[in-house]
């Protein structure tokens, strides 16, 4: 188990603009990801160094969008102004998280520009919108060469920690680890919230660039 990604909707300006603003900051190149037809938006890549990325998300002008759930919270974030949304952690057995939550996992799939298809299996997505300090546990499919992440050279920048508007014992509970659970190059800040649950969630990100530390 480990942070996979982290969601980032694209503000007034576009999602062209709005990952080039981000990758100029971090020092990694812009890679175009594709649609999620499933969930009414498209991607673009920021990878980032030890197997995790930013995700540049924008909502589409289609019907899906206003069904699916992460279409929603994305179009939510964006009306807001854009920003983070989302952070996921990659599991090795999503059917046993699936069980111990009593969540149904829900299939993804997106075709990247060169024709490649990335699959995978999530859940989750309705805690976008009602829980969103809770990440996304995601299991992908296919090798780990079609890994986002790895298409191309992430310029020595890494993800080095997140500041999360939360409870950390119920995103631990919710992740189904130990209270001994420790994380290695990943420092985890927590923001006290009162009241309901959407209003916590995923506040800044920090990374590790060649350059030094960046905060977003």
């Amino acid at each position: 188990m480990r942070v996979d990604h982290v969601g980032f909707a694209a503000g007034p300006e576009g999602l062209q603009e709005t990952a080039r603003s981000l990758a100029a900051r971090l020092g990694v190149r812009v890679v175009d990801g594709g649609p999620h037809p499933r969930f009414g938006t498209r991607n673009v890549v920021l990878p980032l160094s030890d197997g995790c990325y930013v995700e540049v998300v924008e909502v589409l002008d289609h019907p899906v969008a206003d069904k699916a759930l992460f279409g929603r919270a994305v179009r939510e974030r964006s009306e807001a102004g854009g920003g983070w949304f989302a952070w996921a952690v990659v599991v090795d057995d999503l059917a046993g998280h699936a069980a111990r939550l009593g969540e149904k996992a829900e299939e993804g799939a997106r075709r990247r520009p060169d024709g490649v298809e990335l699959r995978w299996r999530q859940i989750g997505a309705p805690a976008l919108r009602t829980d969103p300090q809770l990440p996304l546990l995601i299991e992908w499919d296919g090798p780990a060469t079609q890994h986002p992440s790895a298409i191309a050279l992430a310029g020595g920048t890494r993800l080095a920690g997140l500041t999360i508007a939360g409870d950390r014992e119920h995103v631990r509970s919710w992740l189904g680890l130990p209270p001994d659970f420790s994380v290695d190059r990943l420092e985890f800040t927590w923001l006290e919230v009162v009241g309901d649950r959407r209003g916590t969630g995923l506040r800044t990100v920090t990374f590790q660039t060649p350059r030094g530390t960046v905060e977003i």
